[in-house]
């Protein structure tokens, strides 16, 4: 068996195959017990995010699995693996866990460090508990991972200054309109990059924060958050019409703002500019928006762009944070090897244990005229003794798993004792 981890992301994959292979919350719970059911799958974890869509599994065979996950994006993008393979990345065992350690700890993320990502991952991981997805395997790993998340933020600078994609979305609007001050702003959506974005806001100086979703009372809790007003959102046009910035990131899987509505918005600002910030995959905002006048749309390949500043900045504290990915892989891949060999010790243990009951059970009769004190006696030394003739075994069983003393050691165990 092998730990796996197959996807696209950011570095791999332009917007537009990250958008169709993009995965809506609702369906990952399905899609977790669809790829679980599979032949080839174990375990299985999804993670999907604005800059990855991944599947970490626990594969019986690597090619099959390798094969069913491939064809689960095709057949999600629609796309023919031929047109999928180039942006298609693949990692397994030790590799596999280390990517995993790097995405926790923010060193893969377009914006390094962020924040966001250490708890897309425990969502992704608590989703898949859920769901059925997960075992033994995948809960190591995962709780691992998220330890060294915290770590990574805790023992480095790698979190410090702009940490989030919605903070480096605002930061981003910020720079390119020459301050915030005194702007009027729409943000659409009230999810939790919405919600990023609008209190990022809310220190910078804006005149006005309207909030627009499609759940009213979600725009409104987000609103009254941080001193904004609701703009329904059957008026989005006029909303557009009235704001200097719209900052977007909604759930919705398809456009939300279309060329149309802001072609009619901008008809009734004479010359006024328009920025536009789209963080969602699939976008919200339609391309092509930007053709028109004094419109500009900004969406994540832009941010990405932007924030490789950031990267260059902190390429100390990422030099820092790998040192700590390498330590932790290690210490988990040790932990994982021990683990390896505790059903063999408890096979060990379970025989011999057998074997002393049988034993005891037939001298029973001589053991009659014993009083229930002594018999607890003979009871108590048996297994005393089985426990030391057992415990230097099944220490050398654990120190050694993983090497090559360890599975000749194994192997003859098995071989001594009968077991499986």
């Amino acid at each position: 068996m092998s730990i796996v981890v197959i996807g696209v992301n950011h570095r791999t994959s332009p917007i537009e195959v990250l958008e169709r292979v993009a995965l809506p919350k609702d369906a990952l719970a399905k899609v977790v017990q669809s790829l679980r059911a599979r032949e080839n799958i174990r375990e299985v974890v999804v993670l999907s995010t604005c800059n990855r869509s991944e599947v970490y599994a626990v594969a019986e065979r690597f090619h099959g699995a390798y094969g069913d996950i491939r064809d689960f994006f095709c057949e999600l993008g629609g796309l023919h693996p031929d047109d999928l393979h180039p942006h298609l990345y693949s990692q397994h065992d030790d590799a596999a866990v280390a990517h995993l350690f790097e995405v926790a700890a923010g060193l893969d993320s377009a914006v390094l460090g962020e924040h966001e990502i250490l708890g897309q991952v425990r969502s992704a991981w608590e989703l898949a508990q859920n769901a059925g997805g997960v075992g033994a395997s995948l809960n190591l790993l995962f709780r691992h991972a998220l330890e060294v998340g915290k770590r990574a933020r805790t023992d480095t600078a790698i979190s410090r200054a702009t940490a989030s994609v919605s903070h480096a979305a605002v930061e981003m609007a910020d720079e390119f309109l020459s301050g915030l001050s005194g702007k009027r702003v729409l943000v659409v959506g009230a999810g939790e990059m919405s919600e990023g974005m609008a209190v990022a806001l809310a220190a910078s100086g804006v005149a006005e924060i309207a909030v627009t979703n499609r759940t009213a009372d979600r725009a409104a809790a987000l609103a009254a958050r941080v001193g904004g007003r609701v703009a329904p959102f059957a008026d989005l046009g006029a909303a557009i019409a009235e704001t200097d910035l719209v900052l977007s990131s909604t759930g919705a899987g398809t456009t939300v703002i279309d060329y149309d509505t802001v072609a009619t918005a901008m008809s009734v600002r004479a010359d006024r500019p328009l920025l536009m910030v789209d963080i969602a995959i699939p976008r919200d905002v339609e391309p092509g928006v930007e053709t028109l006048p004094n419109v500009t749309r900004f969406d994540l390949d832009d941010l990405r762009t932007w924030a490789a500043r950031g990267i260059e900045l902190r390429a100390g504290e990422a030099a820092k944070v790998r040192v700590i990915v390498s330590e932790e892989v290690e210490r988990y891949l040790m932990e994982a090897t021990a683990r390896q060999a505790a059903p063999l010790v408890a096979q060990l243990r379970e025989r011999v244990e057998a074997v002393r009951q049988a034993e005891v059970e037939r001298h029973a009769k001589k053991l009659g005229a014993l009083t229930d004190e002594q018999r607890e006696a003979v009871e108590a030394i048996t297994r005393g003794l089985v426990a030391k003739l057992l415990h230097e075994p099944s220490v050398r069983l654990k120190d050694d798993a993983g090497t090559p003393r360890g599975e000749r050691n194994a192997a003859a165990v098995r071989d001594l004792f009968g077991l499986q």
